[in-house]
């Protein structure tokens, strides 16, 4: 009887961890409402004047509007089906099963594991990344794509691509089990985007003017102003993928704006050597570029990680925009693989270099003694390219059978698709 009730007593502690490790965080989940917040502002706000000053002025509201809709678009798709695809039960490593389809059997009073914050939140927080990575895409073919083409490949891409790379690196798809490191979305993001955004500018074609006249910015300060508003957005884009309010999200914090600074400051010496003028524009996008680079690793890496990382992918995004694209001709309108693309992969294989045990137990990486971990990357880079690829292609051509063609007809096209196709305009002339 004494034996039985001292292992009575002896399990009271524990059966106590278990009930507290179910109960709701309230600081954690503070802080994941307000990163969910700030990454929402990336895409209808930050992205789309920031991919708006870039364009033409008689393609500002087109542009924006591709964002904007990308993310209406898909907050609807993730929570009918994408979520569960991405996060649902393991199925073969490749995607999630169809058990929360419209969200079924997730309730308000669910804790998700990781931080014990509401299962709800997790759902929110992840549905800004489904949404900001397709509008992203909407860079390399803005000018030319029918903007009911594009609503459709949105929803056909957040699906079959978006949803399972997810799933393969964050919802225990078979990247996750081989140790890839992406702590924001190296991979799932940015190296997704920027592939997806490459195959559609070769398969839609260049612009007709293209390489023939300048094709200006209608607005370097909106430009400008969309960028300080994706610096801001990515604080939770980064810190908040730690889900908790704790000593590695305010590390990610500080790696990721010390990599855009360094990155906007490298973007312009390269091409103030270059070119002799250090622009606004080159300043921004080396910002961005910063960002990009540091996604996947900010969990992972300390200052001294951040500053190569930042430096670097200022250079990278600088050759990408003006030397690659002019060198194998192919038209992405807003760089959205030389910034995003490149500085993806890039991001992707640093983190296998400078991931630091000591800020995070996780990750350790070549400089720290584990060289295998940078093959594990570089695995994980290839896989989402070549998948990513192929099925963009294979969605296009689907899009393009059901609108009559994806491309808009050479009229629109010199018009404008403000005035052409949604009967406004974003500046007076």
């Amino acid at each position: 009887m004494k034996k039985l009730l001292f292992l009575t007593a002896s399990l009271i502690p524990l059966l106590s961890y278990a009930e507290e490790a179910k109960k709701l965080d309230a600081g954690n989940t503070a802080w994941v409402l307000v990163a969910t917040a700030l990454v929402m502002l990336m895409t209808p706000a930050g992205l789309a004047l920031f991919y708006g000053g870039m364009t033409r002025s008689k393609n500002i509201l087109n542009t924006i509007g591709m964002s904007f809709l990308a993310y209406c678009v898909v907050s609807v798709v993730w929570i009918l089906w994408g979520y569960s695809l991405a996060f649902g039960t393991d199925v073969g490593g490749i995607i999630g099963s169809l058990e929360n389809v419209f969200l079924s059997g997730i309730s308000v009073n669910d804790i998700w594991s990781v931080g014990n914050i509401p299962t709800l939140l997790f759902v929110a927080f992840q549905l800004t990344f489904a949404a900001i990575t397709v509008a992203l895409i909407s860079g390399a073919v803005i000018e030319r794509m029918k903007f009911q083409a594009w609503l459709i490949f949105a929803i056909l891409w957040a699906t079959f691509v978006y949803s399972p790379v997810a799933h393969w690196v964050w919802g225990g798809g078979f990247l996750s089990k081989l140790g890839a490191l992406d702590f924001a979305g190296g991979t799932v993001v940015h190296i997704n985007a920027g592939v997806a955004g490459l195959v559609l500018a070769v398969l839609l074609g260049k612009r007709n003017d293209y390489g023939k006249k300048a094709i200006l910015p209608s607005s370097i300060v909106l430009t400008v102003s969309g960028a300080a508003l994706l610096w801001f957005g990515w604080f939770g884009f980064n810190a908040g993928s730690e889900l908790g309010a704790d000593g590695i999200a305010a590390s990610a914090l500080l790696v990721t704006n010390t990599a855009a600074a360094l990155g906007a400051i490298a973007w312009m010496l390269v091409e103030w050597m270059v070119t002799k003028k250090p622009t606004l524009l080159g300043a921004a996008s080396g910002v961005v570029s910063g960002l990009v680079a540091i996604t996947p690793a900010a969990g992972f890496v300390d200052i001294i990680g951040s500053v190569v990382i930042g430096l670097v992918s200022g250079v990278i995004g600088f050759i990408g925009v003006y030397w690659l694209k002019s060198k194998l001709k192919y038209d992405d309108s807003l760089d959205a693989f030389g910034v995003h693309g490149l500085n993806g992969i890039w991001g992707a294989i640093a983190t296998g270099i400078f991931a630091n045990p000591s800020v995070n137990s996780i990750g350790k990486g070549l400089l720290y003694g584990n060289p295998g971990q940078v093959i594990v990357q570089v695995e994980a880079v290839l896989a989402t390219i070549v998948y990513t690829a192929i099925m963009t292609a294979i969605l296009y051509f689907i899009t393009s059978i059901l609108t009559g063609g994806a491309r808009v007809d050479e009229e629109t096209e010199v018009v404008g698709l403000d005035e052409s196709v949604h009967g406004e305009r974003g500046f007076e002339i």
